[in-house]
């Protein structure tokens, strides 16, 4: 075991030096070579008191590791449901503008052809008028009305 534990703890050295060292690597090393250790001293104890001991001590330790792990994933969890709640409400914002945008849109379209609608209707209504004369109204001043086509039967 102590074999094993020394060759793990050097493939943990080997794997965090240079640049391009790995630190989940020797991380996973380092943690393989105190587990032979505690394995080897646990194996050779007399009794049950050393190896629960040991065991005890090695979970306290991997807890107290992990807990440091936890909390960063906990934090970058909270900070990108964060950062996606604030992109969520500014898109939902930009597609509320736009669709005020867009209604107020068709609305003015909707009122241009209601009038579109109206003036031809008062176009067609005054010339059907017994008396009308559009040349009285454009030697009053008031603009030119377009030609209406008075050959057609009713």
């Amino acid at each position: 075991m102590a074999a094993l534990s020394l060759a793990a703890a050097a493939a943990g050295v080997c794997a965090s030096l240079g640049r391009a060292g790995d630190s989940v690597i020797a991380g996973t090393a380092f943690a393989a070579s105190g587990g032979l250790a505690l394995a080897g001293v646990a194996g050779y104890a007399d009794g049950l008191s050393l190896p629960l001991l040991l065991w005890v001590l090695a979970t306290a330790v991997a807890y107290g590791l992990a807990a440091r792990y936890w909390r960063t994933d906990r934090r970058d969890r909270v900070a990108y449901e964060r950062q996606t709640s604030a992109r969520r409400e500014e898109h939902a914002h930009i597609e509320r503008v736009e669709a005020l945008r867009a209604g107020a849109q068709i609305e003015v379209a909707r009122s241009g052809a209601a009038y579109a609608e109206q003036l031809a209707q008062a176009l067609v209504t005054r010339a059907a008028l017994p008396g009308f004369d559009p040349t009285a109204l454009q030697s009053a001043g008031l603009p030119a009305l377009p030609a209406i086509d008075t050959d057609k039967e009713h």
